[in-house]
């Protein structure tokens, strides 16, 4: 008999629906079981592309013995982390105050009132048994201790990092040399053989590697430039990139990018798209626009409903093995290629004995080598090989917030490339996102089938108003606008916390938690404090809110000595950094060929730029008095509202851009 998690609406916990545990998902009837009953609350969470969380679910979740001890002694809750980030980061700083590493699966004991008070993260079968015992009876024969020692925990919890990191500094933080003392620190850090930041596992970053094109745009240091350029080639020379499919897998656990965890995560590949168009545009070389084309075809084939919603995820694992979909035996390169092998073998560094484990290859190119019509007529052969085996599986709920990112990326290589198709699948998942994922005045967190009770995080919020203002900044409509301000003052009004100046993760309407946290640094997913900050500075451009920039720019300030002490985890923050310290050049179009003019600007690789544009008439402040009469295209570059002459061409305009 399945278990509550039937009725959910997450793969992940659809996962679980067969466990011989009782699982039951977050919420008020566990809660309140756990308090009746008095027992201690297990709360495991994951998510579905997670192996170790397929490897402790066979091993223990599956095991009609341990299942035994857990639904004798617990009240057991399964959480999907991507649906509900706001309990993983309660309880993931709870392990990690307690001294443990933390990683997924997340296993936490909570007292009756969601109180942590032990956790960890992956146990094997036979410790995890032994542990469940050991917490029950501890739990049974000191009480008193552990509802202090969780008491005490929780407190600790509700103390905000703000505390720690923010500080009451002035404006004159931001110069030149701050940005020059954090490219300084990256130099550091980074990887000269490999690319990336010097360490393994090796994660992406997407959001370092734009700080530095955008700090290389101002310093002209090349070798700001080489170390992006080198990071972005070798990031596809190997396991990381899908030679034969496009995309992405999370990270490698090597320093090489050679072996990665096989999961393909949406969020980092749509910040890839970002990276690789932005970095398409600085140098035009066909590579980087050759990856955002594999890794868009990829996400059109593979994580896309007929609906125009982007997906979550593909699993590591296919037939309960990590990778075995992307690697290859000799046997399966013999089946399919047949009289190509030997060719294909040397330019996959592929041999019979296999480059990676268990006699398995993984598929390697050199970044900078030229692909022959017969290494693409093998590597065809192979991908229509690989189709006929098991796939991983698919997490197929549809975030928001992670959609909204796919929105940024798409718009950022239909500036940089230009071609239409970036544009209309943009436009189909706003329209899929305004379908299902908003109603009564709220943006809701995920939609699988129906749209889920959750609403929506800060992040989910801030990721879709930058993607509103995207739109808008490619399509001249304001309503895409209109809709991004609407969506601000919502933030502003029921996130927003006047004391500490900065943005709760959770609504002021959400569900209440042991504690309300705020979202601080960046990860692999940049920080939706600093997501809602640059929104406020962008906006605050465009709109002409000076108050929403000053927002901005006390948020920034405030944290300005962690910005520049530890770019790496506050890349995205750094990014808003420098568009404050170099400031924002207002674009404003009018006129007729207001389309074509926008299009042959955008082509260059110009940030630190506001776009406003109207053929005739606007509602905009930016647009008042440069508005077109005779349909005759101008060109305004300005600063603070203040304009240069008008011109009437792209070279012209971007002369003065230049001189800025």
């Amino acid at each position: 008999m399945p278990n509550q998690l039937i009725h959910s609406t997450s793969p992940y916990l659809l996962q679980h629906a067969h466990n011989p545990v009782e699982w039951q998902e977050w919420g008020e009837p566990a809660l309140q079981e756990a308090k009746k009953s008095d027992k201690p609350i297990l709360v495991s969470i994951g998510y579905s592309a997670c192996h170790w969380c397929h490897v402790m679910e066979k091993q223990s979740f599956e095991d009609k013995d341990i299942a035994a001890i857990m639904n004798e002694n617990f009240v057991c809750i399964k959480v999907d982390r991507e649906e509900r980030p706001d309990i993983d980061q309660v309880y993931m700083e709870s392990v990690q105050a307690m001294g443990a590493h933390g990683g997924w699966p997340l296993n936490v004991f909570l007292t009756p009132d969601q109180k942590p008070f032990y956790g960890g993260t992956y146990f094997p079968p036979q410790q995890w048994s032994r542990l469940l015992l050991q917490v029950a009876q501890t739990f049974k024969i000191k009480r008193a201790e552990i509802n202090q020692s969780a008491d005490e925990l929780a407190e600790h919890l509700q103390k905000s990092d703000l505390q720690r990191f923010a500080k009451e500094d002035e404006s004159n933080v931001f110069t030149r040399g701050n940005l020059d003392s954090m490219f300084s620190i990256l130099q550091n850090k980074f990887d000269t053989k490999w690319g990336g930041i010097e360490k393994a596992p090796k994660f992406v970053m997407p959001a370092v590697w734009q700080w530095l094109l955008r700090y290389y745009f101002v310093s002209q240091n090349k070798e700001a430039l080489g170390m992006v350029l080198l990071t972005l080639k070798q990031m596809t020379r190997a396991g990381l990139y899908d030679q034969l499919g496009g995309g992405f897998a999370r990270y490698s656990v090597d320093s090489e990018w050679f072996a990665p965890h096989f999961e393909k995560m949406l969020y980092d590949n749509a910040q890839l798209l970002s990276l690789y168009a932005e970095v398409y545009a600085v140098t035009k070389d066909e590579f980087y626009k050759t990856i955002v084309y594999e890794t868009t075809t990829w996400i059109q084939r593979e994580m896309m409903s007929a609906e125009g919603g982007f997906y979550s995820a593909l699993d590591a694992d296919s037939e309960g093995v990590e990778g075995k979909f992307y690697t290859w035996t000799w046997k399966e390169l013999k089946d399919a290629l047949g009289n190509d092998l030997t060719r294909a073998a040397d330019h996959f560094h592929c041999t019979p004995e296999g480059n990676w484990e268990h006699g398995q290859n993984i598929l390697t190119q050199e970044s900078d080598q030229t692909e022959m019509v017969s290494i693409r007529q093998a590597k065809q052969k192979m991908f229509a090989f690989r189709e006929k085996k098991i796939k991983p599986s698919l997490d197929d709920k549809v975030l928001t917030g992670w959609n909204a990112l796919v929105i940024q990326g798409l718009i950022d290589c239909y500036k940089s490339l230009g071609d239409e198709l970036f544009l209309s699948l943009a436009m189909k998942n706003i329209s899929f996102i305004e379908k299902n994922l908003i109603d009564e005045g709220r943006v809701f967190r995920t939609f699988k089938n129906k749209r889920s009770t959750t609403e929506g995080f800060l992040e989910d919020y801030a990721f879709l108003i930058r993607g509103y203002v995207s739109l808008y900044q490619v399509t001249f409509d304001e309503n895409f606008l209109r809709k991004a301000e609407h969506w601000t003052k919502s933030v502003i009004q029921t996130f927003f916390d006047e004391k500490e100046n900065y943005f709760h993760f959770s609504s002021s309407a959400s569900e209440r938690l042991i504690a309300r946290k705020k979202e601080i640094f960046d990860n692999v997913i940049p920080a939706s404090n600093s997501v809602m900050a640059r929104n406020l500075f962008l906006l605050g451009t465009l709109l002409d809110k000076n108050d929403w920039k000053e927002m901005a720019m006390k948020m920034t300030a405030q944290l300005s000595s962690i910005i520049t002490s530890e770019p790496v985890y506050m890349c995205h923050w750094g990014i808003l950094f420098a568009e404050i310290t170099e400031g924002m050049t207002e674009v404003v179009i009018s006129g007729n060929e207001l389309e074509k003019i926008r299009e042959e600007i955008q082509f260059n690789y110009i940030p630190f730029v506001a776009y406003v544009g109207a053929k005739s008439k606007s509602n905009l402040a930016l647009m008042e008095g440069r508005e077109s009469v005779d349909g005759k295209t101008k060109i305004y570059v300005c600063r603070n509202k203040v304009c240069k002459l008008p011109v009437d061409n792209v070279n012209s305009a971007i002369n003065q851009l230049r001189l800025q």
